[in-house]
């Protein structure tokens, strides 16, 4: 199902197998708890520890996931499995849908539906700059087109937002580096540690090899939540109960590389755009990756909430003014009638979405397709 997936070409050697990670005897946690041994170089800038073997000394710990062993799946075929997720995008946007679709049943094409459609268009949180682009296009289109009935009308938009849309329509490519280090940012509530686990898993099942790092040093409930996941999908999980999260990113990259995975993604605590001291922490975290390997983090994501409607833009503009993101995650689009928020992105800002969530299920959670979501909006 997840053919967008850039599979890494096998190596000549096969990697040396690498030994789980002991936890800490007794004396070393006791000398974890005397005044400077967990001290970093870069507390107080951005330069890299000196000593990133202390993720086993005791500056952080490796947690090895062994406790949920993967279950046995029926097999889906490709066309089984899009069906599926067709229907499921199609009842997650259902109430933006209705309020688009049922415009054009029995209408007459006059000022009276376009009005009505700029109307419904700007319910969806499309916001003008794109309501504006759609209308003037279709517009020139059912004339050129002569166009006489709402059913054909209702086709050329839809041809309309896909080529809106296209251009967010971009994979996500693995492979490309070794590890391919992720940075994954959003504010407090986005889905975003569980986005992580999710992500995880589907990389898993293309022959990719994970590690977490739980960059969250402020919340005990996240750094929980990321070792839950990393249980249920065998994977290593870096962590930190406290101190400075761009440590724990440097480590969690050095221990990727030692162990020769393929992806290592880090997650870092939610925040909104107007905490700037906290904006500032991410733009060191993504520095201190840079010092922990060369051009890394390779992509950066920003995990959004598709209920917060024009709010999801406002946080787009600012993480990417921010940190330069590489793509975009979109979450929680079931039940919400702020469908429209995708388009408005487009006109704006537009950041590459990598991926769109309609529920909590693994397979909620699927690459973003133009021609999908506009058949999910307007089929």
């Amino acid at each position: 199902m997840f053919s967008f997936f850039k599979k890494k070409k096998p190596e000549a050697e096969t990697p040396a197998a690498v030994e789980p990670a002991v936890p800490a005897a007794p004396q070393a946690e006791a000398q974890a708890e005397q005044p400077g041994f967990l001290r970093r170089l870069f507390g107080g800038g951005d330069e890299a520890p000196a000593a990133p073997e202390e993720v086993v000394a005791g500056a952080s710990t490796a947690y090895e996931g062994q406790l949920f062993p993967e279950t046995a799946e029926r097999p889906v075929s490709e066309a089984e499995a899009r069906r599926s997720w067709m229907s499921r995008l199609k009842a997650g946007l259902a109430k933006t849908s209705s309020n688009l679709s049922l415009l054009f049943v029995g209408a007459r094409i006059d000022e009276d539906l376009y009005e009505e459609l700029e109307s419904a268009l700007l319910m969806s949180d499309a916001g003008m700059d794109a309501t504006q682009f759609l209308l003037d296009n279709l517009r020139r289109k059912v004339k050129e087109d002569k166009l006489l009935d709402a059913a054909a009308v209702k086709v050329a938009l839809k041809g309309l937002l896909v080529d809106l849309l296209r251009p967010l329509e971009k994979p996500l490519e693995l492979g490309r580096h070794e590890p391919l280090v992720m940075m994954i940012a959003g504010v407090n509530g986005a889905g975003k540690t569980t986005t992580i686990g999710k992500l995880a898993k589907h990389m898993q099942r293309h022959e990719q090899s994970v590690l977490l790092a739980a960059g969250d040093t402020f919340r005990a409930a996240a750094r929980e939540q990321l070792m839950v996941w990393g249980q249920r999908n065998n994977v290593t999980v870096i962590s930190q109960q406290s101190g400075d999260p761009a440590a724990v990113a440097f480590d969690a990259v050095q221990s990727g590389k030692a162990r020769g995975v393929d992806v290592v993604m880090v997650d870092t605590a939610g925040r909104l755009p107007t905490q700037l001291h906290l904006m500032e922490e991410l733009k060191k975290i993504r520095r201190v990756i840079g010092k922990g390997m060369e051009d890394a983090p390779h992509e950066i994501l920003l995990v959004i909430d598709g209920n917060t409607g024009q709010n999801a833009l406002a946080q787009v503009k600012a993480f990417d003014d921010a940190l330069q993101l590489t793509g975009l995650v979109i979450t929680k689009l079931d039940g919400t009638a702020k469908g429209g928020i995708l388009a408005a992105i487009a006109r704006t800002r537009p950041v590459p979405v990598y991926f769109i969530g309609v529920g909590e299920k693994l397979e909620d959670l699927q690459p973003f397709s133009a021609d999908e979501f506009a058949e999910a909006l307007l089929g």
